[in-house]
């Protein structure tokens, strides 16, 4: 973003006399003022401080398709009452969806089930993005 910001600025249309005359407002001649306080010589930083780490946002399939997977198949396993934790979170989707207008109740089992079942998506994820791409940049062999 300092990039976007190193560009030179010019100030048009101020200088000495008053801005209400008519004759200044309609001048043809306009002066320039340039600010060198705007140039700044600040350039990207790493927010790590590590040289080479990569840009560890960009989206990656890999990363995406490994972390679904490495997800669904230890939630599907049948461990809750002889069901699965991905099951019961169907299960009661289309039970809230039996009654659509009206939304779930706090009290309802919808709300454990996708809370559950998102948070152990997104740990899976957020452990797959770091193991995948520290492997794949080498982070792990320094």
């Amino acid at each position: 973003m300092a990039a976007t910001f190193a560009s030179p600025s010019a100030v048009v249309g101020l200088g000495s006399g008053s801005l209400s005359s008519p004759s200044r407002i309609s001048s043809p001649k306009k002066i320039c003022l340039s600010s060198g306080f705007v140039k700044s010589p600040v350039t990207a930083r790493n927010p790590l401080g590590l040289a080479g780490t990569g840009d560890w946002l960009r989206k990656d399939l890999n990363v995406i398709g490994f972390g679904l997977i490495g997800w669904l198949a230890p939630s599907s396993i049948p461990a809750i009452g002889g069901k699965s934790l991905t099951g019961l979170f169907f299960e009661s989707i289309g039970t809230e969806l039996a009654h659509f207008p009206t939304p779930p109740p706090l009290t309802s089992q919808f709300w454990l089930w996708l809370v559950t079942w998102h948070l152990g998506l997104f740990i899976c994820l957020t452990f797959g993005q770091i193991g995948f791409k520290g492997r794949t940049e080498d982070y792990f062999q320094k």
